[in-house]
């Protein structure tokens, strides 16, 4: 199946399926902070590479809508076996891929479905309560008009209780479990009782799945709906004037509906400058009241305060805090075990934060009110004797991290764009000093 790599702005994941199998995914994040996020599914036995899904998803985050398109089990890079799937498990594996965007950083509030995967869209949509829109492109009435691509061998699968079909040039086993799951998917009423925005998108010279298969869709739906004629494109959008323009007028379309209403157009985001290296940006990304976008380098992920305070769409700062305490010892560790040459296996190191009276500290000097503490509990794997146990742990307490939350630290803090005097504010904090 054609497709196209990657570009530098995509992230790459992975994550369990609906079978237990891990799933590969990408991440396609706009320059800035993202104003929404959408799922897109690609088509019957296709990849998250193929043309129309990579195209589509890239054009869309110059709109500042970060796009998560990943393999259904036993496809591209993804793990199980496809003749263990049916379109039940494609619906589950599309909501464990909005169940991960939601805890990594926002649930979509898009979903997005290339042929097939657009019949997955409308099914699963209901099971997903944050989407607000929908779209579909070249995608069929009922999924049960896959079955005429397995042609002569849908009698030896009925009969035999499988077969092996060639589609797009790739052998599958296909079960008859498929067929029966598909047999029994109840679209219509699902498509009648959508409940949110819908866009069909559809070629009229499609000769794979033919356009009327978009007026009973449109026709089934509920408003609000609208219909785009792909006019001249093929089933995959090969061309890609054709994945341009449909990315172009999606996006116009569903700006409508899941950006906030003060960004609710639908316009290609600012171009940011890179971030100088080492610089780390935190900005608000509208999920819930505290929602945060963190962006270090080419490394995005979220931040939030827990429930029910925030939406707890990600780690809290004190989560964050940890984890770099945290990933700045193990790797310390690592890098002197190595050094060394000791059979050091694996670091584990699990921390707690927490506030607690200075009189009942016996290691601190401030004897009022109250410090913070820090509980790091490190774990050592391998074959090493007690001194170098007590070594590593020595050199636990040295990483660079450590001595920045245990020295002073000065904080400046500006206001951007603003070079009028007074707008500094330095503040020197002793680690152990009470708040």
């Amino acid at each position: 199946m054609a497709s196209e790599s990657k570009t530098s702005n995509s992230r790459r994941w992975e994550f369990p399926g609906s079978q237990g199998a891990p799933l590969a995914a990408l991440l396609d994040l706009p320059e800035s902070a993202p104003r929404a996020y959408a799922l897109f599914a690609h088509c019957f036995t296709c990849s998250k590479e193929v043309f129309a899904a990579a195209r589509i998803s890239r054009a869309l985050t110059r709109f500042g809508i970060a796009v998560l398109r990943f393999d259904f089990t036993g496809l591209g890079q993804s793990g199980g076996d496809f003749g263990n799937t049916d379109f039940s498990s494609n619906i589950a594996d599309l909501v464990h891929a909005a169940d991960r965007l939601r805890s990594e950083f926002a649930a979509p509030s898009l979903l997005i479905g290339h042929s097939l995967g657009g019949a997955a869209v409308l099914a699963a949509a209901h099971r997903i309560p944050e989407v607000r829109a929908v779209a579909t492109i070249g995608a069929p009435a009922d999924p049960e008009h896959v079955t005429r691509h397995l042609a002569d061998a849908r009698e030896e699968i009925e009969q035999a209780g499988e077969a092996e079909v060639v589609l797009g040039g790739r052998t599958f086993r296909i079960r008859r479990q498929f067929l029966d799951d598909i047999a029994a998917q109840p679209q219509a009423d699902r498509i009648r009782r959508l409940g949110t925005a819908l866009l069909v998108m559809h070629s009229p010279t499609d000769q794979t799945v033919g356009v009327e298969n978009a007026r009973r869709i449109f026709d089934t739906a509920k408003h609000p709906k609208s219909f785009v004629a792909l006019d001249g494109a093929d089933h995959l959008l090969t061309e890609r004037a054709d994945s341009e323009f449909a990315a172009t007028v999606l996006a116009a379309w569903a700006g409508r509906y899941i950006f906030a209403p003060e960004t609710g157009r639908a316009e290609p985001a600012p171009e940011e400058a890179p971030a100088d290296e080492g610089v780390v940006t935190v900005a608000e990304n509208g999920t819930g009241p505290y929602g945060q976008q963190v962006t270090a380098g080419r490394h995005v992920l979220g931040a939030d305060e827990p429930q029910p305070v925030g939406a707890d769409s990600g780690p809290s700062p004190y989560d964050l805090l940890l984890a770099g305490l945290g990933a700045c010892t193990s790797m310390t560790v690592r890098m002197y075990a190595q050094r060394k040459q000791w059979p050091l296996e694996k670091v584990t190191v699990a921390l707690r934060h927490s506030r607690i009276h200075a009189e009942d500290c016996a290691d601190c000097e401030t004897r009022e009110g109250k410090v913070d503490r820090i509980e790091r509990v490190v774990r050592f794997d391998g074959d090493l004797d007690a001194v170098q146990r007590r070594r590593l742990l020595e050199i636990a307490d040295k990483c660079p991290v450590h001595r920045t939350l245990t020295t002073e630290t000065v904080i400046a803090t500006t206001l951007e764009g603003d070079t009028g005097e007074g707008t500094e504010a330095t503040e020197a904090t002793e680690a152990t000093a009470p708040q």
